[in-house]
């Protein structure tokens, strides 16, 4: 095949005396164009001599090596000078001739460009079927249309990398960055191939470059540096055991014959597992993990026998206790070892059967599964190598772990925690979501006085973390069981529950405001029971859960105005107007927006925030709050009561206008706070004409009329 691309000190030094060509041209074509005559006429004379140097040297050009590799267009055509020219026409003639040429050139260079491209398609396809050798042929033909095509050199390095011709792939990529300094994927594979070699130091130069080049890379970064953090620690391992194996460490003679026995055929089921138990015990430290390793430890399912035990659906006691045995063994190979948890997931019957022993029944195995998982799901290396499996089931299996009333429910609780928060994961909840994870998920609400309560409370906020994946929200939102399975849980709390009981209503309080972030008609069929219970919940004793109802309240009411109806009869502006005297922020934003959807639909709720917010006191405190969101509705409201007979004459001897006209003229960022200020300034003027003295005074006259507008439209 052609060769590729040139890599001698030659090449470095004609692509050197090419980028100084380019530089000299650059300053000829500017020294003709100057305004300055005599730097013009020194441009000119330097012009004349290079092209007579050029044409002279034309039978010495053409005698070299057909692939020029110190210029970009190697069949560049040289010509005389234009009679013009020679004839002493001047710089316009001289000007004419380059230009001429400088269009015939770009013209070729677009013609190779086409070839190039053509080429590097080429390449793409035998590099996807798997033939890199063909790939790299095509390639470098490429280069030999355009030597300067920054993509094709790019393109050869992985080829390389295929091939484990490490050495090389570094190379393409220093050429690819001699033509661009600023080449991110140069430097990506760059550092692959320095990896391959153990060029650690080097490694993390690439990828550093890479991140100063491109800062939104963090996390393509970090993970390049944790890969080759873990391939380092792992060379230095096996290092290590290499070492004990050489002073006839009793460990690591203990090890490989303990594996040679375990692999020997024909033998009882008993006998591997008493092995396996022994190596088990054997393996306390990195360098005997790493000699486990080293020793082909992972093999062990090639027994058939061991291979039978582990795989079987239904297992006997003795199969039970072989892999239970197996999965111990795993524990003590894998804990805090990065190298032999990947390995491990790397067996396929591994990867195939740790859902199917999850959901075996058998207590002994899932504990030990459960154990084994959790040496995975508990750190950032292990969760990366889970989240590559298959794990569309996970998620149901884990949830079905709630009905246990042993220490497997939190086991498995802690793990789904643990990768809830991986996109990953979340991607492949998808799958299952609507047939297998649902109707579980409703069950288990349904059935909560009867499961591990504390786990359903972790389960049921596992699902609420679902909800920001807006596909899976709209399930929820759309689900009639689970909007009833919610009722029935909090049909069920008691004033003073159990720890339990009230970590279930509080996660199902935060799973509702979440899933109302939709709306639909089921929710405005749940809209009046849901209510219904938030109001009967005020009066709990746990804050927590008092500040979630309110939240579900202000997020549920507009879904519906026979709720909004009901919970006014019920008293719940009085109560709202309790929680913002004595509340804290998180709970006065949900109580003010409370408020505010019923003073929009409901006068009873306006005379009732009138009746009980003697002067509208507690609004007026809530104007001058730092947070636009309680300002803005407490703005809200207070325009919807100015609408009552006397109300904006109870507010005469307050310094409602200065609140209100500060809030308009600007002081608010939100365009919504400035005209809700703006709406409420406006009717208070109307109402109460006598206001208006105290606008003059503070010159807000302007804002007045400007908010006017506001008036009128709403």
């Amino acid at each position: 095949r052609p060769p590729a691309m040139l890599r001698d000190e030659d090449t470095e030094a004609d692509f050197q005396r090419f980028l100084r060509r380019v530089d000299d041209v650059t300053t000829l074509l500017q020294g003709l164009n100057s305004p300055d005559s005599a730097v013009k006429e020194k441009a000119f004379a330097e012009a004349e001599k290079r092209l007579r140097e050029q044409g002279a040297g034309r039978e010495e050009e053409e005698s070299r090596s057909p692939v020029n590799r110190t210029v970009i267009n190697t069949r560049a055509s040289v010509r005389a000078f234009p009679s013009e020219t020679k004839a002493g026409h001047g710089s316009d003639g001289l000007l004419a001739f380059l230009e001429k040429d400088a269009k015939e050139r770009a013209q070729r260079r677009k013609r190779n460009e086409h070839l190039a491209d053509a080429l590097k398609e080429k390449g793409n396809e035998a590099f996807r079927k798997g033939d890199f050798a063909l790939a790299i042929q095509r390639y470098s033909e490429g280069l030999e249309k355009l030597r300067d095509k920054q993509e094709l050199i790019a393109e050869m390095s992985p080829a390389y990398l295929k091939l484990h011709e490490y050495e090389k792939a570094i190379s393409d990529c220093e050429w690819a960055l001699k033509c661009s300094q600023k080449c991110i994927k140069a430097y990506f594979l760059m550092g692959k191939a320095h990896l391959a070699l153990r060029h650690f130091s080097e490694v993390r130069q690439c990828y550093e470059k890479m991140l100063q080049i491109d800062p939104q890379k963090e996390n393509l970064f970090k993970d390049c540096v944790n890969e080759a953090d873990s391939e380092e620690k792992r060379v230095k391992d096996e290092e290590r055991a290499m070492r004990e194996v050489q002073s006839g460490s009793a460990a690591a003679v203990s090890i490989k014959e303990l594996l040679q026995r375990i692999n020997s055929p024909g033998q009882d089921i008993l006998y591997y597992t008493g092995g396996i138990r022994l190596l088990a015990q054997v393996v306390n430290s990195c360098t005997e993990q790493t000699l486990f390793r080293t020793n082909n430890g992972f093999s062990i399912l090639r027994n058939e026998t061991v291979r039978w035990a582990f795989c079987a659906e239904r297992k006997s006691s003795a199969e039970v206790e072989l892999c239970v045995s197996l999965l111990l063994l795993w524990q003590a190979v894998c804990a805090g070892n990065e190298e032999n948890q990947r390995v491990l997931l790397a067996q396929a019957d591994v990867a195939a059967q740790l859902p199917e022993l999850l959901s075996s029944g058998l207590s002994h195995i899932q504990r030990e599964t459960l154990a084994l998982i959790s040496l995975y799901s508990d750190n950032e290396a292990g969760r990366r190598l889970l989240v590559r499996q298959d794990l569309s089931r996970w998620l149901q299996i884990l949830m079905a772990f709630v009905k246990s009333t042993d220490a497997r429910a939190d086991s498995a609780m802690d793990i789904l925690s643990d990768l809830i928060g991986e996109e990953r994961f979340k991607t492949q909840c998808r799958a299952m979501f609507s047939t297998g994870v649902l109707p579980l998920f409703t069950q288990l609400l349904g059935s909560s006085r009867l499961v591990n309560q504390a786990a359903l409370a972790r389960a049921v906020g596992a699902v609420g973390s679902l909800c920001a994946d807006v596909g899976l929200r709209a399930q929820l939102a759309r689900s009639r069981e689970c909007w009833q399975g919610c009722l029935e849980l909090l049909d069920g709390c008691p004033a003073t529950g159990s720890p339990g009981q009230l970590q279930c209503v509080f996660a199902v309080l935060g799973l509702m405001m979440n899933v109302l972030l939709e709306s639909n008609e089921i929710i405005q069929h749940f809209a009046v029971p849901i209510s219904g219970r938030c109001l009967a919940l005020l009066s709990h004793q746990d804050g927590r859960i008092v500040t979630r109802a309110i939240g579900v309240l202000s997020r549920v009411l507009p879904a519906s105005p026979s709720a909004v109806e009901e919970v006014v009869k019920g008293g719940v502006v009085k109560k709202m107007l309790k929680f913002l005297k004595a509340g804290g922020q998180l709970t006065a934003t949900y109580a003010i927006k409370t408020l505010s959807i019923c003073t929009k639909s409901s006068r009873q709720a306006q005379e009732d925030l009138v009746k009980w917010d003697k002067r509208f006191h507690v609004l007026l405190k809530l104007l001058e709050s730092g947070n636009e969101l309680i300002v803005g509705n407490a703005a809200f409201c207070l325009s919807q009561c100015l609408l009552l007979p006397g109300a904006a004459t109870s507010l005469l001897d307050s310094n409602v206008v200065l609140l209100l006209l500060s809030q308009a003229g600007g002081d608010a960022q939100r365009p919504s706070v400035q005209q809700n200020s703006a709406i409420a300034l406006g009717r208070l003027c109307v109402a109460e004409p006598r206001h208006i003295s105290q606008l003059r005074k503070l010159n807000g006259l302007a804002i007045l009329n400007s908010s006017m507008k506001y008036v009128h439209s709403s």
